[in-house]
């Protein structure tokens, strides 16, 4: 037995079709329409923001400029992937998890960095073990601020 899918159905653009000999020139599905007008309004923001002023020609290539974008995203966007998917994925893209290319970390400051010989030396063979010197504190400073003197 042979089962027969639906995606037929699924195919079929929804376009405006029109009365009978009063259609548009062009064939565009009903999201279109509805992502151009957006995109059109985002464009004359812009427009607007960078400072070009509301004259034909401004209108004219946002117009070409609204065109183009809405068939650039009108052939991404079918009934197995809508235009809400596809902003997500978009969305998802741009604040993903990226991988660090600046370093972490603090100040270095030189404080902690001990001076002195990388190696100590080697005492010889029969040599008496050095004594530690006794460290006191001078007096007339305060307990915890006092300074260690040999």
């Amino acid at each position: 037995m042979l089962v027969r899918t639906d995606d037929e159905i699924y195919r079929v653009d929804s376009v405006w079709l029109g009365p009978p000999r009063a259609t548009f020139p062009w064939r565009a599905r009903y999201v279109s329409y509805g992502l151009g007008l957006l995109v059109m309004i985002l464009i004359m923001f812009v427009q607007r923001r960078v400072g070009i002023g509301l004259d034909f020609l401004s209108v004219a290539w946002a117009l070409v400029l609204t065109v183009a974008i809405t068939r650039f995203i009108g052939q991404r966007i079918d009934y197995e992937r809508p235009l809400g998917q596809v902003l997500g994925l978009f969305r998802h893209e741009v604040t993903g998890p990226r991988r660090r290319t600046t370093g972490t970390g603090g100040v270095v400051r030189t404080s902690h960095v001990r001076i002195g010989p990388a190696v100590r030396p080697r005492r010889g063979r029969g040599a008496k073990p050095r004594q530690q010197s006794r460290r006191r504190v001078q007096p007339g400073r305060q307990e915890g601020r006092s300074r260690v003197t040999r």
